[in-house]
């Protein structure tokens, strides 16, 4: 159905925003977010951390992660995985049962690991009200785990001196961008479902972008807040809900089909995150690539990419070849993704 000329994208996009049918937000202190936004998102203390996924109409899948969070002393290995079912205003949890896929559909089939069971499963039960996720193994230690909201070290900071400010809030700074909207109201940077670029291109650089992923907790897998963080247009550094997941190359913060994250540093939708990056591109001799590009990344302050080479071009990029300079892409992908504090800075 075409929509009236005078009914823009934005609106359209503000009307589905505010659609329980279309279970999709992208305000953190929307008025008509559901219970289930409350229950979702990170848990801790000092021996154990929680995610809990939303997967839409109540339900729910946690991750347990023995030593703590991701990046924040889990060992790297073993998972606990529950399922949930809000239950007024709390979520009670059993361990995960039955037929499991990764990122399956049906809530009952959901894991959040693609082996299922995971290394270190064991049977816990729990529930979770006021902000804290109280868990108990069948035979061991009982947990009472707070509801935590991790940022980036480097959220909100001051870009440093020479740095080229692409995006600061102002409708000033959207002159540096092909497509884009600055939110009156908010003074984000929005894609409106679009992909939007830089007006210059580059070679070789340090860069910080803040993102916002929107929640859509029926949504599954590249549904879920889907754009990409491209480098010089040629290689993308997947942005997507991925909380709670495995980190792959298609997942936040991966090498779209060339590499996976060390360690999966998404946090939960509708909570600021942060990208620093340091890039160089791929250098030609002769028509011939005589070195890969390489990228070093932090997603939200924890090291994902260490002097990663990515041996290609992944797909979306433009057609020149590697080693030219390029804009930055922020990709759209039908998705309303919210950015601020862009900045960058050139290097030999």
């Amino acid at each position: 159905m075409k929509l009236p000329k005078l009914l823009t994208l934005a609106a359209s996009l503000a009307m589905i925003s505010s659609s329980a049918i279309a279970q999709l937000w992208t305000d953190p202190q929307g008025e008509n977010l559901p219970l289930d936004f409350k229950i979702q998102g990170e848990y801790a203390d000092e021996e154990m951390g929680a995610q809990v996924i939303a997967l839409g109409k109540g339900e729910f899948h946690a991750v347990l992660y023995p030593g703590g969070l991701p990046g924040a002393g889990w060992d790297g290995k073993n998972k606990i995985l529950m399922d949930g079912r809000l239950k007024g205003e709390k979520a009670s949890f059993l361990p995960a049962a039955g037929k499991k896929k990764y990122m399956a559909k049906s809530a009952a089939e959901f894991s959040a690991t693609s082996k299922f069971p995971p290394t270190g499963n064991l049977p816990y039960l729990g529930n979770i009200q006021d902000g804290v996720f109280s868990v108990k193994a069948s035979k061991g230690k009982t947990f009472s785990l707070k509801r935590t909201i991790r940022q980036s070290p480097t959220l909100g900071g001051q870009p440093p001196k020479g740095a080229i400010v692409l995006f600061d809030g102002s409708e000033k700074s959207l002159a540096n961008w092909q497509g884009g909207r600055v939110d009156k109201k908010t003074g984000l940077l929005n894609t409106d479902g679009r992909d939007i670029k830089t007006k210059e291109k580059f070679l070789n650089y340090n860069m910080h972008l803040e993102f916002m992923l929107p929640f859509k907790p029926d949504a599954r897998s590249q549904g879920r807040g889907n754009s990409g963080f491209y480098q010089v247009d040629l290689y993308e550094m997947q942005i997507l809900d991925s909380f709670g997941l495995m980190g792959l190359n298609n997942e936040c913060g991966g090498i779209y089909q060339k590499a996976n994250s060390m360690v999966n540093m998404c946090l939960p939708p509708l909570q600021w995150q942060a990208y620093d990056v340091e890039f160089s591109s791929a250098v030609m001799n002769d028509g011939k690539k005589v070195k890969n590009a390489t990228l070093t990344a932090k997603l939200n302050g924890v090291l994902i990419h260490n002097k990663l080479e990515i041996n290609g071009k992944t797909g979306g990029s433009r057609n020149e070849p590697e080693g030219t300079p390029g804009v930055i892409k922020l990709q759209g992908h039908g998705n309303p993704l919210q950015f601020r504090n862009v900045w960058i800075m050139p290097k030999k």
